[in-house]
């Protein structure tokens, strides 16, 4: 199935894309974060709290930031401190969490010796990020990658063992991904909970032991079953490159992971977000971790079908975002919906041709799919058939990553009936209609080709006039989403710092290198 786009068009679009990103990539380069930081410390293997609930990343972060310290990067100081002390960073965290001492206030060590140490502690946790990631990619060869679409089944009962029975269960009727959903508003939180957790609202806590729990349940399901089971959780606000460290450290396979949602959807401060994307991109890149943008979030707020060009400019934008942090198309989850009102005359033909123009736009990505949940109303009958025809589109146009829908999905937290139906739904669909896009062709000048076209004609005049006014000011402006938010506003603005002239990150700088100079 074929869109006849102005290929000339598609390329103006991707150029303004990379100018646009290229502007706040400068911004970028020159800044760190509280976050960034405590991403550093973890990867350096400091974990656990102090004897106040505290994460030990935190502390340490919390101690250098509290004395001036941070421009220079957390990597020096916790460097500096193992020399001094002859400890290893978590002894270096568990002392300074119980106030033994403060890391800016020991003795400065010998630079060379200091250099080496740092070299050290990033080589030895650099190798154990790759083992982790090579395991998995053995084991996806070994097990069999699933045909896409790949069904995606939701659980979010807040326990975390809970979630496992829902898990396997799912798998056992033919799930390919796991997502855990998220605790309400942990997106919020500063910090990143520790340990297993049975008390989340609306999803259960992303934690390190969580995703450790979840990853060995669905692993034995995997072999069960005898095909790989993708595992996937949240990185998005205020801890987004951390949760992205612990998906690393624990062999998560997919991380929902946007440029901007933090920013309009939880109002978390644009300069933050756009510094933490970054980090956590690389990250991801590094270790094959696939991101799954939001763009489905901006037509639950705006008309889907006036509006829909700020999905297309979105995607965009954000496949320039994960190219400069080194990223292969084959982990861009680039994110859209079917969300269009059920009532309106054509909505079928509209969703088939916003589906298959970003299938068209990113050819090489995995786009990720979402199901109608914008209009599903109590009459689980009418659901039952919008989930049909978007499953139909899903297969039709060639998406790999199909969010399933639940009859209840506008009601309370899907039960697990519900999530049976939706397998059962999807797999009917996806087997009887397999080749169905294989065989279609649109009218040249039809609805869904000139619907496409102006699409994407609309998106590209918005990234002319984003590339004229900057993306910040653009979100102020509420492009995306009909939602503005201030640059110098929202939550975490003061955990973002300019970098020092011997600011040195060598987590940052090393994965840079490997993902740059193609070695993974």
């Amino acid at each position: 199935m074929q869109l006849d786009l102005d290929q000339n068009l598609v390329r103006k679009a991707r150029e303004l894309a990379k100018e646009i990103t290229d502007d706040v990539q400068k911004f970028i380069d020159l800044r760190s974060t509280d976050s960034v930081e405590r991403t550093v410390a973890r990867i350096y293997g400091i974990d656990g709290v102090d004897a106040d609930g505290i994460p030990l990343p935190n502390s340490v972060v919390y101690d250098v930031k509290a004395h001036d310290g941070l421009k220079r990067g957390i990597a020096y100081w916790i460097a500096n401190a193992c020399v001094a002390k002859s400890m290893s960073p978590q002894e270096v965290a568990e002392s300074v969490g119980k106030k033994e001492f403060s890391l800016v206030e020991i003795r400065p060590q010998k630079e060379n010796i200091v250099a080496e140490k740092i070299d050290e502690l990033t080589e030895t946790s650099i190798k154990k990020l790759e083992k982790i990631k090579h395991e998995r990619d053995d084991m996806l060869k070994k097990l069999g990658d699933p045909n896409q679409p790949y069904i995606y089944v939701i659980v979010a009962t807040g326990n975390i063992y809970e979630d496992v029975i829902q898990a396997k269960t799912a798998v056992s009727e033919g799930a390919d991904i796991i997502a855990v959903i998220r605790s309400t508003a942990q997106s919020l939180l500063d910090f990143i909970p520790f340990g297993p957790t049975t008390e989340g609202y609306g999803g259960t806590y992303a934690t390190q032991a969580n995703f450790r729990i979840m990853r060995k349940a669905l692993d034995e399901s995997a072999a069960k079953v005898g095909r790989y089971v993708r595992l996937t959780n949240y990185a998005s606000g205020l801890c987004m490159p951390e949760i992205s460290a612990i998906a690393a450290i624990e062999g998560l396979d997919m991380l929902l992971n946007d440029s901007m949602y933090g920013i309009l959807f939880r109002n978390i401060n644009m300069m933050r977000t756009f510094v933490d994307q970054y980090t956590s991109r690389l990250i991801c890149a590094f270790s094959h971790i696939t991101i799954n943008t939001g763009e489905d979030n901006y037509i639950k707020t705006s008309d889907p079908i006036d509006r829909a060009h700020t999905v297309t400019t979105s995607q965009l934008i954000n496949e320039q975002f994960a190219l400069k942090a080194g990223m292969e198309p084959k982990y861009m989850g680039i994110g859209h919906a079917f969300e269009i009102d059920p009532d309106v005359e054509n909505g079928l033909l509209y969703e088939i041709a916003h589906a298959l123009l970003t299938r068209s736009l990113f050819p090489q990505a995995t786009p990720k799919y979402m199901p109608p949940t914008r209009y599903m109303t109590g009459n689980i009958f009418k659901g039952y058939a919008q989930n049909t025809l978007y499953n139909l589109v899903s297969v039709m146009t060639g998406q790999s990553i199909h969010l399933l829908g639940m009859l209840t999905e506008a009601i309370h937290t899907p039960l697990v009936q519900d999530r049976y139906l939706a397998i059962s739904n999807a797999k009917y669909v996806f087997k009887n209609a397999k080749a169905l896009g294989e065989d279609v062709e649109f009218k040249k000048d039809g609805f869904v080709q000139e619907e496409a076209r102006k699409v994407l004609e609309n998106a590209v005049s918005l990234l002319e006039h984003i590339k004229s006014v900057g993306l910040m000011a653009s979100i102020e402006e509420g492009i995306f989403g009909d939602i503005s938010r201030k640059i110098d506003e929202g939550k975490g603005a003061d955990g973002v710092f300019v970098k020092g002239e011997d600011y040195y990150n060598p987590i940052i700088e090393k994965m840079e290198k490997i993902v740059r100079s193609g070695e993974l």
